[in-house]
């Protein structure tokens, strides 16, 4: 652990806790990010900073050298994309450019970021990192390209790269400052502007629980193996009462029937078509809130050591982060959806 750490994607949600956390360690950082991009959440740390695009080889070369970890949390989590040929350049090719430098680098650890999304269904309805990916006809293009990248990395595993995969559930907590898809839609139910709710279930974590876990997959990760990063399901309705009860913007929630969920979902996107946009609230993510089932994380509280926090607790401090006057959320309309 005193060798140089690369963290790819470090102005990601994930990615900016993951610098903190090490940052707190006082390790030797590198941050790789593309020009532009928002690390206001870090900027004050001591890291080198190499700009770059993991498409770009160059860069992921000078971004890699001389560095004994890789912490990967470069991701394009647009599932509601009309355009999906993005997701794959990133998530694959970007990923593969990533995964050949790291494995001729010699890389002592790559920590790789991927979603509890790639884990299979399993019939008593709490599955394990045992589960293989089984629902291919439902997924959606997004989906099928996480798992296709998971797979890539565990075939580079087999070649000899150290890698560990860490599955991360809904992440929740403060510092979300371009917010995640359920972040947004978490905003709008804490700030009071959607005080309704459907039926569905996110499998959740906090932010800095899910940043420890990285870490702590560094230090006692299994080489090749996966780890679920959950720590509890809870219903969308529980999550968006933890927002409420924490600003105190709304006084109670509405369920809205799918039917009614289903024409919204066609109206945002219908608006979004003819503004020549793409709308988070849009039939592929309702459909995904609505495939979520329950995990077994044993094997990270095990192996890991992980002890995570009630995800409540992140949930609070979050919905308290959004209604600050430090956070631009308060300024959503539903045209940011």
């Amino acid at each position: 652990m005193n060798g140089k750490v690369l963290v790819m994607g470090a102005s990601g949600f994930l990615g900016n806790h993951v610098v903190k956390a090490l940052a707190e360690q006082k390790r030797d950082i590198r941050i790789f990010t593309r020009k532009g991009s928002n690390i206001s959440t870090i900027k004050h740390l001591d890291f080198e900073h190499v700009y770059g695009d993991v498409r770009d080889k160059n860069t992921v070369e000078r971004a890699v050298e001389g560095c004994s970890v890789i912490y990967y949390c470069v991701v394009d989590t647009r599932a509601w994309t009309r355009n999906t040929k993005p997701l794959r350049e990133t998530n694959i090719e970007g990923f593969r450019n990533v995964l050949e430098i790291s494995k001729t680098a010699g890389v002592e650890r790559f920590i790789y970021t991927s979603t509890f999304m790639t884990i299979g269904r399993n019939p008593s309805g709490i599955a394990s990192e045992k589960d293989e990916f089984n629902w291919w006809k439902e997924a959606p293009e997004y989906v099928r390209v996480r798992v296709e990248a998971e797979n890539m990395f565990f075939e580079y595993c087999q070649k000899g790269l150290p890698g560990v995969a860490c599955n991360i559930g809904m992440t929740f907590g403060v510092d979300d400052v371009e917010p995640t898809p359920h972040g947004m839609i978490f905003a709008f139910a804490a700030l009071g502007k959607f005080p309704f709710y459907w039926d569905a279930y996110f499998s959740s974590v906090g932010i800095k629980d899910a940043a420890d876990a990285l870490l702590l997959a560094e230090k006692n990760g299994r080489f090749g193996e996966r780890y679920l990063i959950t720590e509890k399901l809870l219903s969308i309705k529980e999550i968006f009462q933890i927002g409420i009860d924490t600003t105190g913007l709304a006084t109670r929630l509405y369920l809205l029937p799918m039917t009614i969920m289903n024409v919204s979902c066609f109206l945002f996107e219908t608006f979004a078509n003819i503004r020549n946009t793409e709308t988070r609230f849009s039939f592929t993510n309702l459909r995904l809130s609505r495939l979520t089932k329950d995990f077994d994380n044993n094997k990270a509280l095990k192996e890991l050591q992980w002890k995570p926090r009630p995800v409540e607790e992140s949930m609070a401090e979050e919905a308290k982060w959004f209604a600050s006057d430090e956070c631009a959320c308060k300024n959503l309309s539903y045209r940011d959806l």
